[in-house]
């Protein structure tokens, strides 16, 4: 680790790991015998010649301090347990000797609610749990099979404990499923399945669930506790103290968004600009269906013997005037101000989620994945900074992954504010072009807990097979996290499925004896797709199918095509008619 190699200290007991070029460029000296652990390993005790005060004495009694001069991972592995033995202490041992590729086997999210509307009746845990367990559904597998879940919440006053556990419990996975709930601010649903990524490279965990949740209608105020003081008290509103509050310059999120503003030279038109290019791509992309495949309507009871409510699409791209859009004041800056309730995110509710697995679950599972996962980074700066944050974050990204910036075809930058992207897009450098092509938080919502993880289910179905999509968002406190996929191909899966069909793709249909809608689903495919599919039927009726019937009861019927969802309860026709088409296409 050649950043380790610039500290001139090396302590008793402790290993000092570097390069062998690091050794030459800081006038390292080898000194001490070499331990063989292996063929081509040799661990040198070193120093180096420019440490004061410290003399040679000194050195000649630091017997457990190591350099490797050559370094990869299994010869890690080795010298951690031979330095655990040399000292006498208990030695460590890792639970896999390689990194496992992670696949995003399911992706979804609710439709985003605007502020105190179609969404509030329902809690931040509520909305998760309808993301958690359709992702599940969506994914082929039990309930049962999901090991851990991690979910990001932010404003987690008056929901209860462990609110990602309430989700999990809601959605009727097992009591034995690990849960934990993730606070990075805005970049909590992201570090979640960032987290969760990290627990299956290790082999820890075979299948995971991770996503984001927020029901910004339903934060709470505050009161402190003690005497109220004559003539009443003043309440403090959850939602800006513990999200939207840089807690070490005592002022809102939107007054750092000012300050960039400021120090880039970017003027209030330049964000009006952007944002009503937001709107006008978010409203495109419903009107081409672009979200289709990503949205799991959420089923909102009627009260007082009112019929059920479905919300089954976002909200706030509908609420924009253009007329008036330049005539809004500024919020946080009265002079020479450039933020404005037009260019910044609003505040919403909605819950996103995928399953994620190691290549060989997925494989075990016969589970065919929509997208692998290359990588991902964090970075920090300084708090009234966290605009630019991502900026810092996606270079360290692409050097991980060896990724260039030139081969990203999709890029999501969460639109906090209009500010951020713009900021970001400068710095880094990226075509406007393949930015937020479809919208983003400005013109769809920022729920705030939730925002990481819809990045990274958007980027999951809007890439083509083969095309390497970058997420990225800032959060509060001065930091970002993002996160590399690679959309993979979804060709029929063996030969001998390919002779079962004809080469045509394949229809999955989950049913069982006298389904009414079923029958009328497999009509209308023989209407609309005749000659373009083969098609199989499951009776989850069947013994051999009872995780299915567990696993679908109500929602039949069901539609995989080539092994992947397609849709429940009824045929989406125009996603099937898309799907064939990407099918068709990548096959001539």
């Amino acid at each position: 680790l050649p950043s380790l190699a610039t500290q001139h200290l090396i302590l008793p007991h402790c290993m000092c790991l570097v390069s062998a070029a690091s050794v030459q460029e800081q006038s390292y000296v080898a000194v001490g015998s070499h331990h063989t652990l292996s063929d081509d390993t040799r661990i040198n005790l070193i120093k180096p010649r420019q440490c004061l005060p410290f003399s040679d004495s000194f050195w000649s009694n630091c017997t457990h301090s190591f350099a490797i001069t050559a370094c990869n991972f299994n010869m890690v592995l080795k010298l951690a347990q031979f330095a655990g033995r040399a000292i006498g202490t208990r030695a460590h041992y890792s639970t896999s000797g390689k990194r496992h590729d992670v696949v995003i086997v399911a992706a979804t999210r609710t439709p985003i609610g605007s502020f105190q509307s179609s969404l509030s009746s329902l809690s931040a845990t509520q909305l998760g749990a309808v993301a958690v367990e359709s992702a599940v559904k969506q994914a082929g597998i039990g309930k049962e099979d999901v090991q851990e879940v991690y979910i990001g919440n932010v404003c987690a006053a008056g929901l209860g404990q462990a609110p990602a556990r309430q989700a999990v419990i809601f959605a009727g996975l097992p009591k034995s499923t690990i849960c934990t709930t993730v606070n990075k601010v805005c970049s909590s649903g992201m570090k979640s399945v960032m987290l969760g990524a990290q627990t299956l490279m290790l082999g820890q965990q075979d299948v995971i669930v991770a996503g984001g949740m927020e029901s910004m209608s339903n934060v709470p105020y505050y009161l402190k506790r003690g005497s109220t003081p004559y003539g009443g008290v003043s309440l403090i509103d959850g939602i800006v103290f513990d999200g939207l509050t840089d807690v070490y310059n005592k002022f809102h999120m939107g007054n750092c968004a000012e300050n960039t503003a400021k120090q880039m030279g970017i003027t209030r038109k330049d964000q009006d600009e952007f944002a009503v290019r937001s709107y006008q791509r978010s409203a495109a992309a419903w009107a081409a269906k672009a979200f289709e495949a990503e949205i799991t309507p959420v089923r909102i009871a009627g009260k007082r013997g009112k019929p059920d409510v479905v919300v089954s699409e976002d909200e706030e791209y509908r609420r924009v005037n253009f007329d008036k859009f330049g005539q809004l004041a500024t919020v946080f800056q009265r002079e020479n101000g450039t933020v404005t309730a037009g260019n910044a995110s609003t505040l919403n509710d909605g819950a996103s989620a995928v399953v994620l697995m190691t290549a060989e679950a997925a494989e075990r599972f016969k589970c065919k994945p929509l997208a692998r996962i290359v990588g991902f980074a964090d970075a920090e700066t300084d708090p009234i900074d966290f605009p630019i944050a991502p900026a810092l974050a996606v270079p360290k990204l692409l050097q991980q992954t060896g990724v260039r910036k030139e081969d990203v075809a999709m890029w999501e930058i969460n639109e906090a504010f209009s500010l951020v992207v713009v900021a970001n897009q400068r710095k880094l450098d990226v075509d406007p072009e393949k930015v937020n092509v479809h919208g983003g938080a400005v013109s769809l919502g920022h729920p705030i807990g939730m925002s990481g993880a819809r990045l990274v289910t958007h980027l999951t179905h809007a890439l083509k097979p083969g095309q390497v999509g970058c997420a990225s968002i800032c959060n509060g406190g001065g930091g970002a996290s993002s996160i590399l996929i690679e959309k993979l191909a979804n060709p029929i899966a063996s030969w001998e499925e390919g002779r079962r069909t004809a080469g045509k793709p394949l229809l999955t249909l989950y049913t069982h004896d006298h389904c009414t809608l079923c029958d009328e689903l497999v009509e209308q495919l023989e209407a609309q797709f005749a000659g373009r599919y083969a098609l199989e039927k499951v009776d989850i009726t069947r013994k051999e199918n009872i995780r299915f019937l567990r696993l679908y009861r109500y929602d039949i019927p069901v539609l995989f095509l080539n092994g992947q969802f397609l849709c429940m309860h009824r045929l989406n026709a125009d996603l099937l008619q898309k799907r064939l088409v990407e099918l068709e296409t990548s096959t001539n």
